[in-house]
């Protein structure tokens, strides 16, 4: 890659990083492509060259939010083991949820709002991949490695579950009574959430975090 090449991809991500906290934290309406750009340390028209408008900027946010949030159940095939693969997919889910609520906050606010900016993309692209993910669960009940439920139901479960401690991040913090959440409480809640759920789907927890190209 040139040096212009990687000058625009650093800009690129620079703008992405500076717009997710400002829609994070005022919305779509509230936020600002001025503002946005001093939060990037950049001149407004650099967003402009990028993104063309607020609209564009802001599925981007988006678009990047729910790729990072699905990838390694993305990758996910019949041939590995469940047990390993939603143990895994429950943790990094929860792991981004404490690293970056307000992308999650975002993105349950648009989807609570009617989902206005992101409905195509809903339609277009999440649910084939919705449908696909489906697909593979049924694989593994069907071939008896995991007991037999509601597929969908299970990813809802794991999606909700673990963007809760995100979404509802000042709740969750007041009945803690701390101010934030550690790597230790990470771990805790993922021994628990990912236990219940793995429980509920025939499956045993993982004793220890495998090695896994998925």
């Amino acid at each position: 890659m040139s040096k212009r090449q990687n000058h625009r991809e650093e800009i690129f991500e620079k703008i992405l990083e500076a717009a997710e906290i400002e829609f994070g934290l005022k919305g779509y309406n509230g936020a600002s492509l001025q503002h946005i750009a001093e939060r990037a340390g950049l001149p407004k028209p650099n967003i402009i060259y990028y993104f063309q408008s607020k609209a564009n900027l802001y599925k981007s946010v988006l678009d990047q939010t729910l790729m990072g949030w699905n990838d390694l159940f993305d990758r996910a095939t019949l041939e590995d083991d469940p047990a390993i693969v939603l143990d895994r997919f429950i943790r990094e889910k929860l792991k981004q949820s404490f690293e970056k609520p307000g992308t999650s906050r975002l993105f349950a606010m648009e989807v609570i709002g009617g989902a206005l900016h992101i409905g195509d993309y809903l339609k277009q692209e999440l649910q084939p991949w919705f449908a696909s993910r489906m697909a593979l669960l049924q694989g593994w009940m069907d071939a008896g490695r995991m007991r037999s439920c509601d597929p969908a139901s299970v990813i809802y479960m794991i999606w909700a579950t673990t963007q809760h401690y995100a979404d509802f991040e000042a709740q969750v913090l007041a009945l803690s009574g701390v101010t934030s959440l550690e790597d230790t409480d990470l771990q805790r809640i993922g021994d628990t959430v990912s236990g219940i759920i793995l429980t509920g789907c025939g499956l045993t927890l993982p004793t220890s975090e495998p090695s896994s190209n998925t």
